[in-house]
C-alpha cells in the first residue's frame, strides 16, 4: 500500500552578515542580490539597515538570478521580527501574534508584487515600495523579506502520481531594519504571566518574557529560571539557557520543561534571573496550577510512562484481594474444623 507522507523542508537563511551581497545554495533555483541603497547605514551589511526620515518614500530591490533551465517564480513575503521561545530572531511568517508594544508592522509601510517570475537563465529585479511612518520613532522597526519558490503544478502531479504528497519549499529571507537616527534606546525585559503547557506534548512551566522597546536584547549572558513551591525554597524544576536574542517589541514563552513529571495542583512561584549584553532583571511571580488543568496536560504528555497508574486505582485492587485473601483463609480454616469435628465424632 501506497503511503501519502507530507514532508515540509523550510529552509530560512537569514542574510545578516559580513558575507558578499549575493547569496546562493545549490538547494536554490535562483540567487539574491541585495541592491543596497545610499541611505544603508552599514554598507559592509548584505541586508537592508536603513536611515530614514518621517514619511519619506522609497523604492527597494533585490536582483534575483534563475540559472536553471526552466521559468522560477518566486512569492515574496513580508513580515516583523518575532522571537521563539529557543531565543532565536525569526524573520519569517510565523503563528505568533504581533506584540502590543509594537507601533508599526513592516508589512504596512513595505510593500511589494505578490509574485515574480524570473525567466530561463534569466535575472529580474523585485521592487519594494517603502514608505516610513510620517511620525517620528525611536529605535528600529525590524523584520525581513521571504523569497519562496513556488512549486510548480508539474511537480505537484509528478508528486501525486508517485502517490506521495510533497512540498519543498525553500526560501531566503532578507533582513530589514528602519531607523531615523543613532540614539540607543535603553533595553527592557518584563515577565507578562506564568502558566503550565506544554512544549512538543511535553509538560512545562511557560514563562512569558516580552521586549516592549524598540531594540534587540543582544547576547543574554544567561536566562536562569526555576519553580518552587509557593513560601517553600526547594527547587521542583529549573533550566537555562545561554546567547539568547530577542527582537524589538516581541514576545515569547520561555520554557522550564518538567523532564516527564506530572503537573500537581497547587499553587507555586517562578524566580527568573536574565541578564543581557547591557542589563540584568530579576522576577519573582506566584502562579496556580488548576487540578482540572493538570489532569488534561498530564494525560497528553509523551513523556510520562503509562500515563503514571492511578494510585487509588491500586489502592483498591489491593483492598479487594486482601479481602479475597482474608475470604479463602477463613473458608479453608473452617472446612478444616468441620472435617476435624467428622473425626471426632467417628
Amino acid at each position: 500500500m501506497k503511503k501519502n507522507s507530507l514532508f515540509l523542508s523550510l529552509l530560512m537563511l537569514v542574510m545578516i552578515s559580513l558575507s558578499p551581497a549575493t547569496s546562493f545554495a545549490s538547494e536554490f533555483n535562483f540567487a539574491v542580490t541585495t541592491e543596497i541603497p545610499g541611505n544603508q547605514i552599514d554598507k559592509s551589511k548584505t541586508y537592508f539597515n536603513l536611515l530614514v526620515n518621517p514619511g519619506e518614500k522609497q523604492t527597494l530591490s533585490i536582483k534575483l538570478r534563475n540559472d536553471t533551465d526552466k521559468d522560477v517564480v518566486i512569492e515574496p513575503q513580508i513580515h516583523s521580527a518575532t522571537t521563539n521561545m529557543n531565543g532565536v530572531v525569526e524573520y519569517g511568517k510565523t503563528d505568533s501574534n504581533p506584540d502590543k508594544s509594537l507601533k508599526y508592522n513592516l508589512a504596512d509601510i513595505l510593500t511589494t508584487t505578490k509574485e515574480v517570475t524570473i525567466p530561463a537563465k534569466s535575472e529580474k529585479k523585485l521592487e519594494m515600495k517603502l514608505s516610513a511612518p510620517t511620525d517620528e520613532f525611536e529605535g528600529l522597526i525590524a523584520g525581513g523579506i521571504t523569497l519562496i519558490e513556488k512549486q510548480s503544478e508539474a511537480d505537484k502531479k509528478s508528486s501525486k502520481s508517485e502517490g506521495l504528497s510533497i512540498e519543498n519549499k525553500y526560501a531566503y529571507v532578507v533582513g530589514v531594519t528602519l531607523q531615523q537616527n543613532k540614539t540607543e534606546v535603553n533595553q527592557d525585559l518584563k515577565l507578562n504571566g506564568v502558566k503550565a503547557g506544554q512544549v512538543n506534548a511535553r509538560n512545562a512551566i511557560l514563562a512569558e518574557l516580552q521586549n516592549p522597546t524598540p531594540t534587540y536584547l543582544n547576547q543574554f549572558e544567561i536566562i536562569e529560571a526555576k519553580v518552587t513551591k509557593k513560601g517553600e525554597t526547594k527547587t521542583l524544576f529549573e533550566t537555562d539557557k545561554q546567547h539568547m536574542q530577542v527582537a524589538p517589541n516581541t514576545n515569547f514563552k520561555f520554557p522550564i520543561p518538567l523532564d516527564g513529571a506530572s503537573l500537581e495542583s497547587g499553587k507555586y512561584t517562578l524566580h527568573l534571573k536574565a541578564k543581557s549584553s547591557k542589563e540584568a532583571w530579576e522576577f519573582s511571580e506566584d502562579f496556580e496550577i488548576k487540578a482540572n488543568e493538570a489532569k488534561a496536560f498530564n494525560e497528553k504528555d509523551v513523556s510520562i510512562p503509562e500515563k503514571e497508574m492511578n494510585y487509588l486505582l491500586v489502592i483498591i485492587i489491593g483492598i479487594v484481594l486482601l479481602v479475597l485473601a482474608l475470604f479463602i483463609i477463613i473458608l479453608l480454616k473452617r472446612k478444616k474444623d468441620d472435617k476435624n469435628k467428622g473425626s471426632g465424632s467417628e
